[in-house]
């Protein structure tokens, strides 16, 4: 798996790596941002949130026919500092009035078009690397890899949000409760005058936080939503500190990918022999286009279904799941668990893969450290003690997913390829939308007989209707593996079929795709609380089974597009 690839596309990930911590750790906390800071009603949220992930997959389109034009590597280096930039101003605390607003929305489009300058050209880069013969065979292997890298890092970003939420909010005497802002907004707006159960739930929350409560409820609402919203500010720096690991990364490493740093008009101006670069026909050259359009139409409502894990599926974490967990489940809450979880997958891989006595004897040692820690982990926990859950760390299972099944679903494609049976790209993508159809199957099903949210508030859910953790952990599983089957093979393919002096412009319509699929994602946020919630998620089912059905009935036409 690692074997005999370019030292480039370790540079290259590990980069990545770092801007993607910071990323997701902003997103794992960003739609409970909005809405604690500025009480914005369900409706806003998603069309803020979507807006803003329109934008970060969209404005690759304009950063890939700048990279066309001036070269790759700039737009990223520029990338980096500007995305720097905006996330410094998200960092800093304003109010919560037009002003904070206008700031928090400037920060936002500064993020967007540095990632549009950084994101695609970067994947660019690693295409390049496989235009070699002697690599070209690994393309495939190698975007399964470098997506886990990008997963690496946002498997830490769901736990540092939530150490630095909890740590200020601690430090202020309260505790984090996640329908308690919506609680407290509404409580500043109507006072005495908002429901009844709200009220009493608002009211024993705030008497249970003595240190912060005098008996002023309305002073204490107002002290809550300031020191929660000032935690996730904390929270947003972590994304500065990430991008200058990033770029000092991306420097240090540079002359490992420096000859994949060029595109055709700077190959030719600088008189390079272009003998690995095809030259296509016209009707070659559409062909391939026409084919990438199509597989683009395709992962929009991919998209559109599985970016929901930063809006309604943590609306869902927040409302209508168990805020506490023991046992093995509450053990998968500690990301540090998940991480000997993941030594022990590729340790045991490496001890029945490697042919070198000594590399099985270190793997089998590592698997059996790895096994000794979890048992002893799990032996160390206390009779019915519990961990308590906030709502951003169930995103922690996606990327956590993607890290421990890459190996398997490489060793599983690369058995079907030594049999001549590895699905094509576009094939495997349809696939993946089947299985996206299951993971919210496995939430319209758990989801009947639950309340309809309220769309304008706080949902306040009894205690005895909240659904187990393993709802949305087995959802987000099922995810993953439509995840492994349609987006780093999606980047590869594109790699591969785009025509050479269009490669840019070609990765960033693919981002330009999943653009118009987050920005569709507001479609279900604005749904939450109109509908009961298993018709909600039943949208969504329907949408990639209809998906599918359309590639697999244009699947001849994309795989002849291919040769």
């Amino acid at each position: 798996m690692f074997q005999n690839q370019p030292k480039g596309l370790y540079a290259l990930a590990l980069a990545n790596t770092g801007e993607r911590f910071g990323y997701y750790t902003m997103l794992a906390i960003f739609t409970l941002f909005l809405q604690a800071k500025f009480g914005f009603s369900s409706v806003a949220t998603s069309n803020i949130f979507a807006g803003f992930l329109a934008f970060v997959y969209f404005l690759p389109i304009l950063g890939g026919i700048l990279a066309d034009k001036f070269g790759y590597g700039k737009m990223v280096t520029a990338g980096i500092v500007i995305m720097f930039v905006g996330y410094t101003f998200l960092a800093v605390p304003v109010g919560n009035d037009g002003l904070g607003i206008a700031a928090m929305f400037g920060a936002l489009f500064l993020i967007a078009l540095g990632t549009g300058l950084f994101k695609g050209n970067l994947q660019v880069m690693v295409g390049n690397l496989y235009d070699d013969p002697k690599y070209a065979d690994k393309r495939d292997t190698a975007f399964s890899l470098f997506y886990m890298a990008i997963n690496i890092g946002a498997l830490f970003a769901p736990t540092a949000a939530s150490k630095i939420t909890e740590y200020f909010m601690g430090n202020a005497g309260l505790k984090y409760q996640g329908d308690i802002p919506a609680l407290c907004h509404e409580y500043i707006d109507k006072g005495q005058q908002m429901a009844t159960e709200s009220l009493n739930t608002l009211t024993q929350f705030a008497q249970n936080q003595v240190a912060a409560f005098n008996g002023d409820l309305a002073a204490f609402a107002h002290k809550y939503i300031d020191e929660l919203s000032l935690s996730y500010h904390y929270g947003f720096a972590v994304a500065c500190i990430s991008l200058i690991v990033s770029m000092l990364i991306y420097q240090a490493f540079k002359k490992t990918f420096k000859h994949a740093d060029v595109n055709t008009k700077q190959a030719a101006a600088a008189g390079q022999q272009t003998e690995n670069v095809v030259e296509l026909t016209p009707a070659q050259t559409k062909s391939r286009v026409t084919a990438l359009i199509l597989v683009f139409a395709v992962v929009i409502f991919f998209w559109m279904a599985f970016h929901q894990n930063g809006l309604t599926l943590t609306f869902f974490a927040r409302d209508y799941t168990a805020r506490a967990a023991g046992g093995a489940m509450g053990m998968s809450f500690n990301v540090l668990n998940l991480v000997f979880v993941i030594a022990l997958i590729y340790s045991l891989f490496s001890l029945f893969q490697s042919k070198i006595a000594k590399t099985r004897l270190i793997s089998g040692a590592v698997a059996l450290l790895s096994v000794v820690f979890l048992v002893w982990k799990y032996l160390s926990l206390e009779p019915g003690s519990t961990i308590e859950i906030l709502p951003q760390m169930f995103q922690q299972f996606n990327p956590f997913f993607v890290v421990a099944l890459t190996p398997v679903s490489l060793a599983v494609f690369g058995a079907l390829a030594k049999r001549g049976k590895e699905p094509s790209a576009p094939r495997k993508i349809g696939i993946g939308m089947i299985i996206a159809a299951i993971g919210f199957a496995v939430m319209a099903l758990a989801s009947m007989g639950l309340p309809t949210p309220n769309p304008d508030g706080a949902t306040v859910v009894d205690s005895n209707l909240l659904v187990s953790p393993s709802v949305l952990i087995s959802t987000y599983l099922v995810l993953t593996f439509a995840e492994l089957f349609l987006s780093p093979m999606g980047i590869s393919f594109v790699s591969k079929v785009a025509p050479p002096k269009y490669k840019g412009l070609m990765m960033g319509l693919w981002f330009g795709a999943t653009a118009v699929g987050n920005y569709l994602v507001s479609i279900i946020g604005m749904l939450w609380g109109h509908m009961s919630l298993w018709a909600l998620w039943s949208i969504l089912i329907v949408l990639c089974l209809i998906s599918a059905l359309f590639i697999f009935s244009m699947m001849k036409r994309l795989e002849n597009a291919t040769k």
